[in-house]
This record gives structure tokens, sequence and C-alpha cells, in this order.
């Protein structure tokens, strides 16, 4: 099988650089400014001159492992994404994918069934019908684009720490993996932290119609404290899980929080922001 290529086509890789800065939590994306950094400070920490287009991928690599190691250092499980009134949402909502939406996956709702698997307690496959009736919030926030755009959107479902209190998770595991429906097989973890943040939501619906196949039906797990990646469509299994499963674009380089962080932040007390 051929080596599926480390970025997306037409990604401008500078671009991207920059928004793995903006991504980092407010706290740290100032001291780090504050500390002189740029882009040739970037390059200074890398060991690559971001400019050389052949040495680009090199540099993403390094930032995102640096900005990885960040991320999952400062995440406060208390802060919360942005929120925005409806007056706000972007029309119409973009269809994004590393394919067209031709190609998206056609689910029927009838054959459809949510697999649950790992370390819980009640292992039960969930029809759409069963998952539409548990109790669900909406929430309208911002989807960020690795690719340098962004959208707001209104978004329905269940809080997914919610769904795992009722499976009887084990929320000290380190992981929830995602299986899709997509094409190539598209899978992606979350860490624990991030799977029991307020937030992180099974959504069922967007602007408060049934989920279109556009933007992920029947259920997509939305992660608005995350880059678009981070939020898989077409979801047809969860697993919790210790094991570090891979992902997608994780396998091709992108960032998540890493195996090797778990043991030295496990313990660690989060008061960012409170000294």
């Amino acid at each position: 099988m051929a080596k599926r290529p480390f970025l997306i086509p037409g990604v401008d890789k500078r671009l991207l650089i920059k928004d793995s800065i903006k991504t980092m939590p407010d706290v740290t994306r100032r001291r780090f400014i504050a500390g002189g950094a740029s882009l040739g400070a970037l390059t200074l920490l890398t060991g690559c001159d971001v400019i050389d287009s052949s040495s680009a991928e090199t540099m993403l690599a390094k930032v995102s492992k640096f900005n990885d190691a960040v991320q999952a250092w400062m995440f406060n499980p208390d802060a919360l994404a942005p929120t925005f009134p409806e007056s706000a949402i972007t029309k119409p909502f973009p269809f994004n994918a590393y394919y067209d939406l031709d190609d998206a996956p056609d689910i029927s709702a009838a054959d459809w069934k949510l697999e649950v698997r790992g370390l819980v307690d009640n292992k039960k496959s969930w029809t759409l019908d069963e998952l539409h009736q548990l109790p669900q919030v909406t929430q309208i926030t911002r989807h960020i684009c690795v690719e340098g755009w962004s959208a707001i959107g209104s978004w329905t479902g269940t809080p997914l720490r919610d769904f795992l209190k009722l499976i009887g998770a084990d929320t000290r595991a380190n992981y929830v993996w995602f299986q899709c429906a997509d094409k190539d097989g598209y899978n992606s973890p979350l860490d624990m932290r991030s799977a029991l943040h307020p937030q992180t939501q099974m959504t069922f619906k967007y602007a408060n119609e049934i989920l279109p196949r556009a933007y992920g039906f029947p259920m997509k797990i939305r992660v608005p404290t995350k880059l678009g990646f981070k939020n898989p469509k077409y979801v047809v299994s969860m697993e919790v899980t210790n094991d570090y499963k891979g992902g997608y674009w994780e396998d091709q380089g992108y960032n998540s929080f890493r195996r090797e962080l778990r043991g030295r932040i496990a313990n660690r007390e989060w008061r960012i922001g409170k000294q």
C-alpha cells in the first residue's frame, strides 16, 4: 500500500505552522510570544529553516510535537471553548474532508449501531433511536481546520462524559478511540481528559435538524477545544483503552496528546492562571 501524503494537498505549510502556535492555550501563547517567539525563533528551536519548503515538513513535525506537549501540559479541563449567538453561525457551514462529498459514507439509520468496546461495564451496541433518547444539549462553537479556515456551527447531542458514565467506562483509562465509516478506515484517538471535557459531545443534530450526511451522519464527535481533524465523523464504534492505537492523521505526523506524556501529567495539579 502506498504511503499516504504527510500533508493535505494545497495546505500552506507556513500557515499551518503559524496555526500550530495559535492552538496553544492563551496563557501558553502569551508566555511563548513574550519570550520573543517568531518563525525565526521556531527555526532556532527546531533547527529547520521554515522558508525552505524542502524542510517545512520536518519543521512542522517538530512544532507539532512541541505544541502537543504544551497542550497536554497546559490543558485545563475546566476551561471552555468560546460560544456564539445564532447570528454568528456560518452559512452554509462547509463540508470538510480529504475526499469529495459524493464519496462520503452513506449510512442507513436502520442498519447502523454504535459498537462499544474496551474498558466499560456495558458493551451493548446502541441503535440511533436509543441514542436519540438520551438527554441532549446544544452548543454554538467554532470549528478550526488545519487548512487555515474556521466556521461557526450549531451542534446538538449528548455530552460524551455523560455517555461514558452511563456505560460504566473506566475514566482512569488513557483514551477513547473512535473508528469511522470513512473510506481508508478513518480513526482517531481522544485523550481521556479531553473526552471528559464538558463541551465534548456525541453530536446527532446540526442546526436543530438531524445531522446531515455532509457533517457526519449518523454521529460525529464534536470537540471544540481541538482542531477539526480531532472531530471524527460517521462514527461506528468507540473503545475505552489504555493503548495508544494511532489515528488516520496522527500516523502521518499530526499531533495528539501522546501516550508517553500521560505518566508525567496524570497526578499534577492543573492550576494554570491561578498563580
